[in-house]
């Protein structure tokens, strides 16, 4: 099988492998499987589509919203790399899965509109699939209504026409989205469980993403509860996308 490929940008070492980890497991992929570059540390540099099955970008501090001016060298350089890497992929309509920051990353490319307007805290929330969602054939089989682990700064506050909203929330109207037929994202972390949480929440816990005095109380609540159903999603894009190198493509790309 032609790996995945997982683009990270977490500078923090026990944030950025518990990352990578969740992904292994919640994918279903085993560690040639699934390969990662670290965004933070190194250019993306020149990249053939055709080397992979599908790619991946997780979460992370960066937000594309910020100002101008307060962006640091690296996270310009992530969003370049990004911007020059979607290019390709929506061109192609290649398989491509963003998570939380990923949502950024596409949605700035295909010119939504990116703000503060509906940050979310660090917590669970109650995602519902539309009409549209209930049809994908990577969210049919999850229920209509179901629980996901979320926390960002900035979300989506208006979608361009040609992008198809699949999932939404009371707090964050756009909660998922496809750009053509096999290009994702999920402002919601369908790669975390409760343990991945609690780890954020330890790197995270002076980030601004909730108040760090209830870091305590939002891990015993990670605990707590069951969010079974969002992991789903992504053994789904593996099924679906997964290349076996010299054998015919079983779905197509397009």
């Amino acid at each position: 099988m032609k790996p995945f490929l997982l683009l990270s940008i977490r500078a923090d070492d026990a944030a950025a492998d518990n990352e990578y980890v969740a992904f292994l497991a919640h994918a279903g992929l085993g560690e040639p499987g699934l390969r990662r570059v670290r965004l933070e540390r190194e250019p993306l540099g020149a990249l053939d589509l055709d080397d992979w099955s599908g790619i991946f970008v997780g979460g992370g501090p960066f937000n594309f919203s910020d100002p101008a001016e307060l962006k640091s060298p690296v996270q310009r350089r992530v969003e370049a790399d990004l911007h020059a890497l979607l290019d390709a992929v929506v061109a192609r309509d290649f398989p491509f899965f963003g998570a939380c920051y990923g949502v950024g990353a596409l949605g700035t490319h295909q010119g939504a509109l990116i703000d503060g307007r509906y940050a979310e805290p660090t917590g669970c929330v109650q995602i519902a699939l539309t009409a549209h969602g209930r049809r994908d054939p990577l969210l049919r089989d999850l229920p209509d209504v179901f629980d996901a682990f979320t926390g960002h700064k900035e979300a989506v506050s208006e979608l361009p026409g040609h992008a198809v909203l699949l999932a939404t929330s009371p707090a964050c109207p756009v909660q998922a989205f496809r750009v053509g037929s096999n290009v994702y994202a999920t402002q919601f972390h369908p790669e975390l469980d409760a343990v991945g949480l609690c780890t954020r929440i330890d790197v995270y816990r002076h980030a601004g993403y909730f108040d760090p005095e209830r870091a305590d109380e939002l891990k015993e609540l990670a605990h707590r509860l069951e969010v079974p159903h969002p992991s789903a999603i992504l053994r789904a894009f593996v099924a679906r996308y997964a290349v076996v190198e010299g054998a015919p493509a079983l779905v197509s790309r397009r």
